[in-house]
Parts: C-alpha cells; structure tokens; sequence
C-alpha cells in the first residue's frame, strides 16, 4: 500500500463522481460522510466554515477502498481502513502538508490513524469523545408518553432552535461545526427538527433528522434543557421521529450517542436502536512541522 494509491482533491463534485458509489455501499458506516457532502454539494462549499474543505479517496485495482474528508477547522473523518491504510494515508497527507488537528472514524481506524500520525509527526494524541453507531431495528414507543405532543419546527421557532443547539453542543463538550442560526435556518428550511411541547404550546425538547442520502437518515441531534431532563421528553420525540422516518418509506435510520452518557444508550436501546459500531475522536497536540510543499 503505498501514499500515492490515494487521491486528494478540493473538488466535490469530482469527488462525489470517484468516491460516492463507495460510500453509498455501506450508508451505515458512511453515514457523516454521505450528509456532510450533501450538506455542501446543496448549501455551498463554505456551509461549514470559511476554509474549503478537503476530500480523498484510496483506490486499488481501479476500485475505490476508502475515502476521508474534513472541513477545517475540524477533525478528518475517516472511512474504516486497515492498519497498512491507516498507515499510507498518514504518510500521503504529510507528503502533501495538510495539518490535522485530529481524527474520528470507527474505532480501530482511529487508533490506528493516530498511532501512524504520531510515528511521522510525534507530538500525543488524547481522546475527544467516544461514540456508539445505532441503527432502528423494531421501534418500541415508550410508554407512558409524557404530556404534551410532537411538532414540527417552522420560522417561528428560529431563535429557540438556535439556542438549543448551542446549548447542546456546550453539552457534549465539542465544537459547532456549523454556525446556530445557518444551522436552524437550514433543518427549517426541510422540517428537519421537531419539538415536543407542552399543551401550552411551550417547547421541551427537541430532536433534529438529517436529509434522506442514499437511503439513511440519521437522528442528530436530540436535547432537553438541563432542568427538563428526567421527565421522557427526549424519548417521546425521538420515538417521534423515528416513527416519522420510517413512515416515509426509509429504512436505515441511525443515531450517534456519547458512550459516556449511559443514559441515552440505555433510552436508546429501549426504543429499539441496535448497536452498528464504536467510533473514537483522537485530538493531536505538540506536533512537529512539516515539510515543504513540494
């Protein structure tokens, strides 16, 4: 396996031709990748921030093998690779000069990232947040629901979701990859978030979906102000959603959660998500430069 199987370009659309068919063979894995790339090749390049972002792909035997992406300031995110992969496309970012801050993919591709990364930079790797894929086998609707009812967000709900979700991003101790209000602008502007309200019509929670891409969508994200947890409105609007979802004709629905916070696992589970794959988010400190460009 050597650094030059693998490609690097700027170019979505070039991109998406060579690598999407890959990511499409396993919407599950792919899931960030498959709406992160839809998110850009429909809202612009610059959806996630000012600098452009940057993709790859390995290819061998004129097969596609994996592919990463990163949109700077953030993390790579990295499809599952093996040990000699992981190793190669170390080596191929270096020779290009491309700075990582980190790294997040399933869990093995990670370590083994970041071990590779470290052999040709040195510096240390500390963990961000580690992380468990779910996938909606038979839903299961908690009972008793709480009082109150589901809603999908409109215009009029703007400020609250832009509220929430940089309440909920302080939550999970990470980094917005996109700004509050482009954020709620954007999940407005397709019913992406629905709220579950008081019969006063006062919001209590709220659960967002990503777009349909290659026949997933994923639950992302779901939040109840700290003082409104512990009363089932989380999973009375996630079930919500995930009914939603499946009515509409999808099949694959998945979700993220932090693997330490045993309360959403053990929600999750009781709804009906089963476990898909661990996921890991390495963040590199103390470096050494690189080279020149050639």
């Amino acid at each position: 396996m050597r650094p030059d199987d693998w490609y690097c370009t700027q170019d979505l659309s070039g991109f998406l031709s060579h690598a999407g068919g890959f990511l499409r063979s396993r919407p599950d894995l792919h899931t960030v990748a498959l709406t992160v790339t839809e998110t850009l090749r429909t809202g612009g390049l610059r959806a996630y921030g000012d600098e452009a972002p940057l993709f790859g792909a390995l290819e061998v035997g004129g097969q596609v093998r994996a592919a990463y992406f990163r949109t700077p300031p953030y993390r790579l995110n990295v499809t599952p690779l093996t040990s000699e992969e992981a190793e190669s496309l170390a080596a191929h970012l270096v020779a290009l000069g491309h700075s990582v801050p980190g790294v997040i993919a399933a869990r093995e591709t990670a370590e083994a990232f970041s071990a590779a990364w470290r052999r040709h930079l040195g510096g240390r790797a500390t963990v961000g947040q580690r992380q468990r894929l779910y996938r909606l086998g038979n839903l299961t609707v908690p009972q008793p629901l709480p009082r109150g009812r589901a809603r999908v967000a409109g215009k009029e709900d703007r400020e609250q979701l832009t509220q929430w979700y940089g309440e909920f991003i302080e939550a999970v101790g990470d980094h917005a990859a996109r700004d509050a209000t482009a954020w709620a602008d954007s999940r407005i502007s397709y019913g992406g978030v629905t709220l579950w309200e008081a019969e006063d019509g006062t919001p209590l929670a709220m659960a967002g979906v990503t777009p349909v891409v290659a026949g997933q969508v994923r639950v992302a994200p779901v939040y109840t102000p700290a003082p409104l947890r512990g009363r089932g409105y989380a999973g009375a609007v996630t079930a919500h959603v995930s009914r939603s979802v499946l009515a509409s004709g999808v099949r694959e629905v998945l979700l993220f959660t932090d693997l330490a916070n045993q309360t959403s696992n053990s929600l999750y589970q009781r709804i009906g998500y089963r476990a898909v794959a661990d996921f890991t988010a390495y963040d590199f400190r103390g470096t050494r430069g690189f080279p020149a460009r050639p």
